[in-house]
C-alpha cells in the first residue's frame, strides 16, 4: 500500500472512530447486557421461568381475562410469546363493534400466565428491557416530539460509521496484521500498550464486530427508511406497499357483525393443532386473532423450528375459525423466501439466538472486548497527540475531550451495577423509576469523575473498584430481598436467577483483579521513578 492510501485510510479510521466513540461504547456496553434480557427481568421480579406455563398454558382463561377487561369482540388480538419468560405481551386493535364502550382503546401490555396480572408497558418495564432499548438509543426518542424516531436514526448512523471504521482499520493494519496479533508488550510505554491491546483485541473480535455492524446498520437504517415521515416521500403514504416489501402485511377480512359460538374462539385448540402439524418441538412465537368472536374470525399462528433441526425454519398457519379450515400453511421444513431468510438470519446473528447460555456468555465477552477496543483507540488517539510540537490549547482540548469520553463511558459499569440493586429493592418501579435512577446516577457519577478525577488512570481505577464492590453486593441483596441465595436457586432449579447472581459474582471478582493489577503497575512505576 502506498503512503498516500495508507494516510487516507488511517485518518478516515481515526476520525470516524473518534466521532462515534461515546455512542458506540454505550451501544456495545448496554447491548452486551441485553443478551441476558429475559434472565435479568426474571431476576428483578423474582419470577423464575416455568416452561410448562407456556407449553400447557390455559389459553381460554387468558382470552377470557382480556375479554372481561377490554371486550375483545371485533378486535384484532396479538400475543407475543417471549422465550424463557412467564409473561407475554399482547396488543389490541380498536374494536369494530361500536357498542363496546372501550372500543377505541388500543392497549399494549403484558399478562402473567401464572397470576393473570395485567400491566401496561410502562408498569411492566424492567431493567432488561431498558438495557436492550438503550443499546439502540431508544430513550432518545422520548426527549422531544421530533416526529420521527431520532434515537434509531442516530444509532443507525453510528452502526454505519462503525462498519466504515472496521474496514479502514483492517486496511491500515493489513500488512502487519499477523505479526502484530502475537505482539503484546505490557511493560513498554503507554502508547505501545494501548496499540498492542487495540490491535490484538480488534483482530480477535473483528468477525463478531463486523457482524454486529452489518446487522445493526441493517435494522437501524432500514427501519427509518420504511417509517414515517419518509414513507410519504417514497411511497405516497401507501403503507400497504411498505408492509408488503418488509413482510409485515397481514390479510384483512371483512367484519361480519355476527358473533361466533364461544367454543369456536378457543385459542388452545388452534395452538394444539398447529403444534401437532409442525411437531411439539416447534416454538410458538406469536398468535394473532383477527376479528375476535366474529363469524369472519381468523387465527394466525407463527412459530420457529428448533435450531437443532432447522437454523432458519419459520412456520405459519392460518385458520378460519367458523369451520376450522386451514387457509394458509407453511411448515418449518419448507424453504422460506429470500426476504424471510435475510430478516430472520439478521435477527438470529445479531441476538445470538442460535445457541444457549454458552453463546450468550461468548457474545457478552466479545461485546465487552469491543468496549475495550473503543477505549484503547481513544487512548491511542490522545497519546499520539500529546506531543510538545502541538500547541498547548489543542493539547488541553484533546485531554479534556478524552476526560469527558472516559467519564461517560467508564461510569456505565458502576451505574449499571447500582441499577441492579435499585430494581431489586423496588422491582415494580416501572419505566419512570428506572429512567430517573439510571440517567441521574449516570450524570452524577460522570460529573464527579470530571470534577474530582481529572486523571484518566484514576477514573479507570475508581470505576473498576466501585463497580466491583457494588457487583459483589448484587447476589447478597438478592438473597436478602427474595431469599433466593445462590445455593437456594441452584437447589430449586432457578437457572435464570442463578445465572445473574453468578454472572455478577464473576464479573465483580474479575474487575477487582483488574483494579488491583492496574494499581500495582502504577505503584511499581512510581517507585521506579522515585529511585
Amino acid at each position: 500500500m502506498n503512503i498516500r492510501n495508507y494516510n487516507v485510510f488511517f485518518h478516515t479510521h481515526t476520525i470516524s472512530g473518534i466521532i462515534i466513540t461515546v455512542l458506540l461504547y454505550v451501544i456495545f456496553f448496554a447491548g452486551s447486557f441485553s443478551f441476558f434480557k429475559n434472565e435479568i427481568d426474571n431476576w428483578q421480579k423474582n419470577t423464575p421461568v416455568d416452561r410448562s406455563l407456556q407449553e400447557h398454558a390455559d389459553y381460554k382463561a387468558l382470552t377470557d381475562t382480556l375479554d372481561a377487561r377490554y371486550g375483545l369482540y371485533g378486535r384484532d388480538v396479538t400475543f407475543y410469546f417471549q422465550q424463557d419468560k412467564r409473561s407475554i405481551y399482547f396488543s389490541l386493535s380498536p374494536s369494530k363493534d361500536t357498542l363496546n364502550p372501550k372500543a377505541a382503546e388500543r392497549p399494549y401490555a403484558s399478562i402473567d400466565l401464572k397470576t393473570k396480572d395485567i400491566r401496561n408497558y410502562k408498569e411492566s418495564y424492567s431493567l432488561g428491557e431498558f438495557l436492550y432499548r438503550l443499546h439502540f438509543l431508544a430513550p432518545v426518542n422520548s426527549l422531544g416530539k421530533f416526529g420521527f424516531p431520532l434515537g434509531y436514526y442516530i444509532a443507525g448512523g453510528v452502526a454505519f460509521l462503525f462498519l466504515f471504521a472496521l474496514i479502514t482499520g483492517v486496511l491500515v493494519h493489513w500488512q502487519k496484521i499477523v505479526s502484530n496479533f502475537y505482539l503484546f508488550r505490557p511493560w513498554e510505554k503507554l502508547k505501545t500498550v494501548w496499540t498492542d491491546l487495540h490491535t490484538a483485541l480488534g483482530v480477535i473480535s473483528f468477525p463478531y464486530l463486523f457482524v454486529f455492524a452489518v446487522t445493526g446498520a441493517y435494522f437501524l437504517i432500514s427501519y427509518p427508511l420504511f417509517t414515517q415521515p419518509t414513507v410519504k416521500y417514497q411511497f405516497g403514504e401507501k403503507t400497504e406497499i411498505v408492509d408488503s416489501i418488509m413482510g409485515y402485511k397481514v390479510n384483512e377480512y371483512p367484519f361480519g357483525g355476527v358473533p361466533l359460538p364461544k367454543e369456536k374462539t378457543d385459542l388452545g385448540y388452534y395452538v394444539a393443532d398447529a403444534l401437532q402439524k409442525w411437531g411439539a418441538a416447534t416454538t410458538i412465537s406469536s398468535v394473532r386473532l383477527l376479528d375476535y368472536g366474529d363469524r369472519n374470525m381468523h387465527v394466525v399462528i407463527e412459530g420457529q423450528a428448533p435450531k437443532t433441526s432447522s437454523f432458519n425454519g419459520k412456520a405459519k398457519i392460518v385458520y378460519q375459525a367458523a369451520d376450522g379450515q386451514v387457509t394458509e400453511r407453511r411448515d418449518p421444513t419448507v424453504r422460506s423466501s429470500y426476504r424471510d431468510v435475510v430478516n430472520n438470519l439478521m435477527y438470529i446473528l445479531h441476538f445470538g439466538k442460535f445457541g444457549g447460555y454458552g453463546t450468550k456468555i461468548l457474545y457478552f465477552l466479545l461485546g465487552i472486548s469491543g468496549c475495550v477496543v473503543i477505549i484503547s483507540g481513544v487512548m491511542i488517539w490522545l497519546v499520539g497527540r500529546d506531543k510538545k510540537h502541538i500547541p498547548e490549547k489543542k493539547r488541553k482540548f484533546n485531554t479534556w475531550l478524552v476526560h469527558i469520553y472516559l467519564a461517560i463511558c467508564l461510569s456505565m459499569y458502576p451505574v449499571t451495577a447500582a441499577s441492579f440493586i435499585a430494581v431489586k429493592l423496588y422491582p415494580d418501579g416501572g419505566q419512570n423509576y428506572i429512567y430517573r435512577f439510571y440517567f441521574w446516577t449516570w450524570l452524577a457519577v460522570a460529573t464527579l469523575l470530571l470534577l474530582f478525577r481529572r486523571n484518566h488512570d484514576k477514573m479507570n481505577r475508581d470505576c473498576l473498584l466501585a463497580g466491583s464492590i457494588i457487583g459483589i453486593c448484587i447476589p447478597i441483596v438478592n438473597g436478602l430481598v427474595s431469599g433466593n441465595w445462590i445455593w437456594v436457586s441452584y437447589r430449586n432449579g432457578f437457572h435464570d436467577i442463578l445465572l445473574i447472581d453468578i454472572f455478577w459474582l464473576f464479573t465483580a471478582i474479575s474487575t477487582f483483579i483488574c483494579w488491583w493489577l492496574v494499581l500495582r503497575r502504577q505503584r511499581l512505576k512510581l517507585r521506579a521513578l522515585a529511585n
